[in-house]
């Protein structure tokens, strides 16, 4: 998952040099919305790793 981050970082920064146009403008929206998502899956993830770790182990 962090290499489509990645991905879509390059693919942002690209669009941003080519001035938010046409397909760039695109881009970089899907870029903005890909960001999100990892971002809440990043919070996710650390909350359920802090809950995980009150209970003993089976």
């Amino acid at each position: 998952m962090l290499r489509w981050a990645l991905i879509f970082l390059v693919i942002a920064i690209i669009a941003a040099i080519l001035g938010f146009s046409g397909i760039a403008g695109a881009a970089a929206e899907i870029a903005k919305i890909i960001f999100y998502i990892f971002i809440i899956l990043l919070l996710l993830s650390v909350v359920l790793g802090l809950v995980g770790r009150g209970r003993p182990p089976k």
